[in-house]
């Protein structure tokens, strides 16, 4: 009998728990590898508070299919990336992973798990392959992964203990550079690490991780249908429908998108100009941001309004009213998946014209760049694509298609097939017992 691939794929948290970008992208690989002949995807995903244990046990069935399993752990160190409760990872998590014996566990994140969970797998699965996909810097940075400085969000080109200590001054340099070496000591004991963006891999290798076993591929996207344009209307239609999908977060931009909305003039704009913004959470952020997105709402007007937070298999139906995507993101982003989504269903992208999003975002035929962080800029993009009644059909029909989910697995189990090579190259008696698994693979 043929041998499956087998392989188990990691998250930080499910998507019907917390919907999120990595939850959804490594729940799109393990969909779209169970979809490639002879190959096997267990999907394991950590959950915490609030949601309660089952039992004694920290394994948790989540109800919905054999091959989707919960890890309840809370014990989580946030600065070091690092998992108090060693004891439940070898009682529990090990278990687990010795009776499913994958040739392959994809890691998605460590948030919640921590990287003790890598190290364990590690010990107890010598011929097993690892991997670890970036969804964006945490373990460079500590300022929730984003790269920016605290105080200003300015962009940050460069970790170091000392830079670091600048942003957390009640955190000394030498406790950063112990958490630099425990985390990136952690990193290598994986074999490869993968990268939605160029960006965020070059990003790495610049942090000093070994450029060879860094690898780019696109996360895949999971729609079935695509929305067609929004038909217009009127003695003078135009596509002036914009919209905003994501948190409302200082980190997001919202506030450069809506002061920029505000500085364009009132003929170009007109009355029936609208910019929608799809997200929630301003209540939980800073005081300070809530009181100066509290004074860009009201001068900006009519012009913005606000429709609430959304779930991700809405996108689809709210598509129908928008005729272009907002990503003032004020950070380098990765591979967001609202740019996959619009890309999807082909509606033009404005957006910061720098990381993932630049590199996802070709400037002039997915959509359009402005200067990161000014509204001003951003005001003259509004101004150019109202002015110009063709740029959204030109834009609309030379927008790329985002990669498929299972394409996307298909290219990872290329990979997967590359490592295990690699890795049992030296041992004649592995590679026969593999051998089968290989050929598939490729």
């Amino acid at each position: 009998m043929t041998e499956q691939l087998r392989v188990l794929v990691i998250s930080h948290a499910h998507p019907s728990i917390s919907l999120g970008g990595g939850e959804i992208a490594s729940y799109n690989l393990h969909k779209g590898l169970n979809a490639l002949p002879r190959v096997q995807s267990v999907y394991l995903a950590r959950a915490g508070h609030p949601i309660p244990r089952h039992g004694t046990t920290a394994l948790m069935s989540l109800r919905r299919s054999s091959d989707e399993i919960l890890f309840h752990s809370d014990e989580y160190d946030h600065f070091y990336l690092s998992n108090n409760n060693t004891d439940e990872i070898h009682r529990d998590l090990l278990r687990f992973v010795g009776d499913l014996n994958p040739h392959v566990v994809h890691f998605h994140h460590v948030l919640g798990l921590g990287l003790e969970t890598l190290y364990a797998i590690r010990e107890a699965l010598p011929k097993a392959i690892i991997l670890m996909t970036f969804h964006e810097y945490l373990s460079i940075c500590n300022n929730d992964g984003q790269m920016v400085k605290v105080g200003t969000s300015k962009l940050c080109h460069e970790a170091s203990p000392i830079d670091c200590h600048a942003c957390f001054p009640d955190v000394p340099p030498a406790r950063f550079l112990k958490r630099e070496k425990f985390v990136r000591g952690m990193l290598e004991l994986a074999d490869a690490f993968v990268s939605p963006s160029g960006f965020l891999a070059e990003k790495y290798a610049e942090w000093g991780l070994d450029p060879n076993k860094l690898h780019v591929i696109e996360n895949g996207v999971s729609i079935d249908s695509v929305t067609p344009p929004r038909e217009l209307s009127g003695p003078k239609p135009r596509r002036n429908r914009f919209a905003y999908f994501g948190q409302i977060t200082p980190f997001k931009g919202i506030d450069v998108l809506i002061d920029a909305v505000s500085r364009v003039p009132e003929e170009v704009w007109g009355e029936d100009t609208r910019l929608m913004i799809f997200g929630g959470n301003l209540e939980k952020q800073p005081a300070e941001f809530r009181t100066r997105m509290e004074k860009l709402i009201a001068d900006a007007g009519s012009r913005v309004r606000f429709h609430g937070a959304y779930q991700n298999n809405e996108m689809p139906r709210l598509m129908q009213s928008v005729d272009w995507v907002l990503m003032p993101s004020i950070w380098w982003e990765n591979s967001p998946i609202v740019i996959q989504e619009a890309l999807h269903h082909r509606r033009p992208i404005i957006c910061s014209n720098i990381g993932g999003m630049a590199e996802k975002v070709r400037d002039g035929q997915d959509g359009l760049h402005f200067r990161v962080r000014s509204a001003e800029d951003l005001a003259d993009r509004f101004t150019e694509v109202l002015s110009d009644p063709l740029i959204w059909d030109h834009l609309h029909h030379s927008i790329r298609q985002p990669t498929n989910y299972v394409d996307c697995a298909e290219e990872h189990v290329a990979l997967y097939a590359k490592l295990l090579r690699s890795v049992h190259q030296g041992s004649t008696k592995t590679m026969a017992a593999n051998e089968v698994v290989l050929s598939q693979a490729s």
